[in-house]
């Protein structure tokens, strides 16, 4: 096998590290050749024999290839893998594959035939490291932020620093350079100057003042624009929505410390209404196995199944759909 392997494995959710390591390969490659043929392949949607029918042909019209494949933890397939590994036997140092996937744990078979130093597993930042992480990229772009309004600002984002990347440019633009971010700040821009996400979609189906019909209707609407953005990916849509049913279940053990900031504190007071401490464990419950379901690859109508999860969340507080009895 080649030394210089063209091919990188990128795993895990900390999806602001992987980006900038999958930027950094691609911009040396890029750097080597004055054209490359740029692809993003998702293996939800396509066989990988395609993937590697791209990188053997090349490109006409370019002096290099650049192939960047999603959902690699679907590549688990005896001859998915020996495709690679023959490619890679003789691979041409004008081809470049990189792997993607949320998932951290890969077919054994598939890490092995790719070499250590390229491949690496991003894992989710723990909340003391995001905590100065996110004062510092604040510092960087000459804002400062009030340890209130950082704790609130990990409180209502996903936890990895691309989301909260996004969120804080958002701040960049609504304020001057050296203005401090306060608490009230970032209840004002993240409630009313945001694009919908899992978050608002929680905000909206914890809402005590509707009625479940009028919540699961909210819901379907916010869930319908989540999916049409750029931030639709069912993992971590369902992952998301996890989180917030986490924090629910710490309310209920520890009360109003389990979060911070008036905002939060409100909406997870209406969720402790609508869901009890044992509701919110089957929540969690529906949430998993809609995740699981989706992974497996089984069913090819994600968008059914995110309604049928919301409805089970909602309508039935994390009971299951009967199935039907076709002889009933």
């Amino acid at each position: 096998m080649a030394k210089n392997q063209p091919v990188y494995l990128f795993t895990g959710p900390e999806f602001g590290e992987r980006t900038e390591s999958v930027e950094s390969v691609k911009s040396s490659f890029i750097k080597k050749f004055s054209a490359v043929d740029e692809h993003h392949i998702y293996l939800l949607e396509t066989s990988f024999s395609e993937v590697m029918a791209i990188l053997q042909s090349g490109t006409l019209f370019s002096d290099a290839v650049l192939v960047i494949c999603h959902n690699a933890e679907l590549i688990k397939k005896k001859d998915d893998i020996k495709m690679l590994s023959d490619w890679l036997e003789n691979a041409e140092s004008t081809s470049l594959l990189i792997l993607l996937s949320d998932d951290v744990m890969m077919d054994a078979k598939l890490e092995k035939i790719i070499p250590p130093s390229n491949r690496k597993k991003f894992w989710e930042l723990s909340e003391d490291k995001l905590f100065p992480w996110l004062q510092n990229y604040f510092r960087k772009n000459g804002y400062s932020i009030t340890p209130e309004a950082a704790q609130l600002m990990l409180d209502m984002t996903e936890t990895n620093t691309q989301a909260l990347k996004t969120e804080a440019e958002r701040f960049f633009v609504c304020f001057q350079k050296e203005h401090k971010i306060t608490e009230e700040d970032v209840e004002s821009i993240l409630t009313h100057n945001r694009e919908e996400n899992v978050f608002s979609l929680f905000a909206a189906i914890a809402n005590p003042s509707m009625d479940s019909a009028a919540r699961f209707e909210k819901g379907i609407t916010i869930l319908q624009k989540i999916r049409l953005s750029k931030e639709n990916s069912s993992i971590m849509i369902i992952a998301g929505l996890a989180s917030c049913f986490r924090t629910l279940m710490k309310w209920h053990d520890i009360g109003e410390s389990a979060v911070r900031g008036i905002t939060l504190q409100k909406q997870y007071r209406g969720a402790s209404r609508i869901w009890s401490k044992g509701q919110t464990a089957a929540v969690l419950a529906v949430l998993a196995s809609t995740d699981m379901e989706i992974r497996s690859g089984r069913s090819p109508v994600e968008d059914i199944l995110l309604q049928k999860m919301l409805y089970e969340v909602i309508m039935k507080k994390g009971g299951k759909i009967q199935a039907i009895n076709p002889e009933n």
